[in-house]
């Protein structure tokens, strides 16, 4: 395609644009590094070079760190799809800061994919032969190391604001707004500081987290996530909600930061940190409750919210129970009031207000009594139908078929990783030979050797099956033997209930199907009146 170089219609142009936060905020750069700034570059060179433009790709507030942005993503998927096969910007920072990525773009893909490449700043072009285009490495790399220098700059004056109390996050905790005029100080927002005073004030009045998420729905009071407009947020009050404002210190008076950190300028994953490096500041804003009241309510920092669960053994067939409406768990508690044990949904219990399941209430001892004089017809008829003999020989021809897979699957895993070790042999001597530039290099070595981690990882579970059919056959019997212990016991334990059952499903209308491990059965159905 480059000998087309004389004829600019034959190229099909796509502009790349990039402004990033840290762009805009820069005051003394951000008219020059503007959209409509690169917008204008770009079009006047366009003109110049009477180039046709058939796509302008812009990316308005993502960091070039990373080349997660979904105009970048557009072009690409265009290069590929032989949209466009030239890319102009108007520096090489705004295609990406990180060098290693940026390097692969310019080196290896662009090539690969016959896109012309320019830079317009630095009279980059990758159809050229030319001396400019010798100092794009540099100032590659130069780019990324500006974006390192600049993060530890911004996370100094970050950390800085911190200590010194101010409010440096998005959006301050429900309850509060930024001063006007100080953008770094909290005040109370005076539309809804007093539902948090509130909350506060029925909790120690002896009203539960559900009790105050009913009431607060019942006033009609928007939930935080709605007040604050967040998207796909919108919903009812709940317990985690109200739990959320009883544990947040902030409502003392004191600013409590620096809780998470990103791992690096280049990652957008946050990591949690331990309280001792929590950045505390006390006294930095009005209060909405006092510390005396919340420290109380928290025990001194700790949450203990009143439990619904006792300190107790748990009943035979505990954790075994789903709902089948909603997937989510059957907790059995203790009803003081009535002496008895109870089975419930737990989504139910805890958002009944929210509809978002139905009642599947039991009184737990006459159900777990059903059910085990189920389970125990079951098994026992399992067992006089059971040929251990015929068993063995299904299984020793079913782990025979599966080893001769296995080995022939193993042999070209096996294959595959030596042609990677000599792929990484090869590579290397490319590199120091000069054929391929190092960054090049680093990337393929990268992407090689994380293919041959998980060639090994699956030559290692291959290998292992190597004495699967002495290990099923010796779990085979561990679950005849537990089964039969089971059918000898009058009170049977719940160890050996876990080991048969694998979950009990009740329906709404109390319909229950009790599903077996190691293919007993395929279901028990029955119905409970209780």
């Amino acid at each position: 395609m480059y000998n087309n170089l004389v004829n600019p219609t034959s190229y099909k142009v796509g502009v790349y644009i990039r402004l990033s936060q840290e762009d805009s905020d820069k005051k003394y750069e951000s008219d020059s590094e503007s959209v409509i700034n690169q917008r204008n570059i770009l079009t006047s060179y366009l003109k110049a070079n009477n180039y046709i433009l058939i796509e302008e790709y812009i990316d308005d507030g993502y960091s070039g760190t990373n080349f997660d942005r979904p105009g970048f993503h557009k072009l690409i998927d265009d290069i590929k799809n032989k949209k466009i096969n030239m890319v102009i910007v108007k520096d090489l920072s705004r295609l990406g800061r990180d060098h290693v990525m940026t390097g692969y773009y310019i080196e290896t893909f662009f090539p690969e994919n016959d896109v012309r490449f320019i830079s317009v700043m630095e009279s980059y072009d990758s159809a050229k032969r030319q001396a400019s285009n010798d100092s794009s490495t540099f100032i590659v790399a130069c780019n990324d190391y500006y974006s390192k220098q600049n993060s530890y700059k911004i996370r100094d004056v970050l950390h800085s604001k911190k200590v010194a109390g101010q409010f440096i996050g998005s959006k301050p905790s429900y309850g509060y707004m930024r001063d006007p005029n100080d953008k770094g100080h909290l005040i109370p927002d005076p539309e809804v500081a007093d539902n948090v005073i509130n909350i506060f004030k029925w909790f120690a009045e002896g009203l539960n987290l559900k009790e105050i998420a009913e009431k607060l729905n019942g006033l009609g009071i928007e939930t935080p996530s709605t007040y604050k407009n967040s998207p796909n947020k919108i919903g009812n009050w709940n317990y985690d909600t109200v739990k959320s404002i009883l544990q947040n210190r902030i409502y003392t008076g004191d600013m409590i930061q620096n809780k998470e950190m990103k791992i690096n300028y280049k990652s957008k994953k946050r990591i949690h940190l331990d309280e001792q490096n929590w950045i505390i500041v006390e006294n930095t804003h009005e209060p909405l409750i006092d510390k005396a009241t919340f420290f109380e309510i928290n025990n001194k920092g700790r949450y203990t919210m009143p439990k619904t669960k006792t300190k107790r053994e748990k009943r035979l067939l505990e954790n075994l129970f789903v709902c089948n409406e909603c997937g989510n768990s059957l907790t059995i508690n203790y009803r003081k009031s009535k002496d008895c044990w109870s089975i419930n949904c737990n989504r139910f219990t805890r958002y009944s207000i929210n509809n978002r399941c139905v009642s599947h209430y039991m009184l737990y001892n006459p159900l777990e009594e059903l059910i085990l004089k189920r389970v125990k017809s079951t098994l026992d008829k399992f067992m006089n139908d059971l040929d251990i003999d015929d068993l063995a020989n299904k299984v020793y021809k079913r782990l025979n078929n599966e080893n001769n897979n296995n080995f022939k699957e193993l042999d070209k895993l096996i294959e595959k990783r030596e042609k990677c070790y000599k792929k990484l042999v090869i590579m290397y001597n490319d590199k120091f030979e000069n054929k391929i530039e190092s960054y090049t290099y680093e990337l393929l070595k990268q992407s090689t050797e994380k293919e041959i981690e998980e060639l090994n990882s699956k030559v290692e579970k291959l290998e292992n099956l190597k004495s699967q059919k002495k290990v099923y056959n010796t779990k085979l019997s561990d679950v005849v033997d537990k089964i039969k212990k089971l059918l000898d016991l009058e009170h049977p334990t719940r160890e050996l209930l876990l080991d048969v059952i694998d979950k009990i499903v009740i329906d709404k209308d109390r319909n229950i199907e009790i599903f077996y491990k190691f293919g007993i059965t395929k279901t028990d159905k029955l119905n409970n009146n209780n």
